[in-house]
């Protein structure tokens, strides 16, 4: 099984959409649902297993932080998901089995931007709805500025509003998104162990230059620093103990870096909360990370970090992070191409 998609039977999906409903009046920035793993079907089971009667959405499938289909992170986007109920989506995210997909609807009133450049945005992994994911809004804005051309797009968020910049130069399209407000958080010495102990991870392997914090630019990271590459390199968790302290603390990955230069860093993001084992570029978590490197002086308030990702997974991806100062937003960028 690739460590990209953890796979669902039909059962298990139509519990998902059951779940989904009976959750649909109280969702929350992040929705939780349970369930094991199992089979996956194929686009024709998705067709099979939709709620409505209305005509099938069509699915795309696009990678971010990545100018070519076999690197960076895949995700499923439904530019237009107006027939779809809450199961519908999460059963089309099993069947694609990437860490999230994204799904379209028109915008709220007073969101702003342009007549068909404002969209609202949700985003489900396998397993349930988060409320912001970055590679999944940079795929998105690839596939709207494939359509109707570059320029500025306004994405309404569980989050919040966050606004795309897409770009394009010499045939290759970039998006850059600009996160809403970060902050960061001290993470308590039991839950540090915890995240430690589910890693197989000696407090000795920490680097202590980078303190582990959780930190927010739309969804919660638990930010820890590898001393070597080969720390990093060397993933093998317990993934049912690191799901159980995510829930708890309300994670949507661990961020988990090793610094080569000042600004050049190696980052990988476990994700077992999303049902997968590992997250191959995650753009929320790299907004999240550029705000706790300037909060803690790690780095310059006016920077450029590069962030590598995905290399460990065979998905080699690249992502740009902006730091302004004067601005607390970060601004995440990346290249993206559709999937065949």
């Amino acid at each position: 099984m690739r460590p990209i998609e953890r796979l669902l039977s039909r059962g298990i999906r139509e519990a998902a959409r059951s779940r989904a409903r009976d959750a649909a009046a109280t969702v929350g920035p992040v929705l939780r649902l349970r369930m094991p793993p199992g089979m996956r079907g194929g686009p024709a089971v998705v067709a099979a297993s939709m709620t409505t009667n209305a005509a099938q959405p069509e699915v795309l499938r696009y990678t971010a932080f990545s100018s070519v289909p076999d690197g960076g992170n895949p995700a499923g986007v439904v530019l237009d998901a107006t027939a779809l109920d809450d199961g519908d989506m999460l059963a089309i995210a099993a069947d694609l089995g990437y860490s999230e997909s994204a799904f379209l609807t028109a915008p709220p009133e007073g969101l702003g931007g342009q007549k068909g450049r404002a969209y609202s945005i949700r985003y489900f992994s396998p397993k349930a709805e988060v409320s912001f994911c970055g590679h999944a809004t940079i795929a998105t804005a690839v596939a709207l500025a494939e359509r109707t051309g570059p320029g500025t797009l306004v994405f309404a968020t569980r989050a919040g509003t966050v606004p795309v910049e897409v770009a394009e130069e010499g045939g290759t399209v970039r998006a850059t998104l600009t996160s809403v407000e970060p902050h960061i958080e001290d993470v308590a010495d039991a839950d540090l162990a915890e995240a430690l102990a589910a890693l197989g991870w000696p407090a000795a392997d920490l680097d202590p230059a980078f303190p582990p914090r959780v930190a927010f630019a739309g969804a919660r990271h638990l930010v820890l620093a590898a001393a070597t590459r080969e720390r990093l390199a060397d993933l093998s968790y317990d993934f049912a103990r690191l799901e159980a302290l995510m829930h708890r603390l309300d994670l949507t990955t661990l961020q988990l870096v090793w610094r080569e230069s000042a600004t050049v860093f190696h980052v990988r993001d476990p994700f077992p909360v999303g049902g997968v084992v590992e997250d191959p570029a995650t753009g929320a978590a790299a907004a999240a990370f550029g705000a706790y490197a300037r909060e803690l002086g790690l780095v310059p308030d006016d920077a450029v970090l590069t962030l590598h990702q995905g290399e460990d997974l065979g998905r080699p991806g690249e992502l740009t992070v902006t730091l302004h100062r004067g601005d607390p937003r970060v601004r995440v960028s990346g290249t993206g191409a559709r999937i065949d």
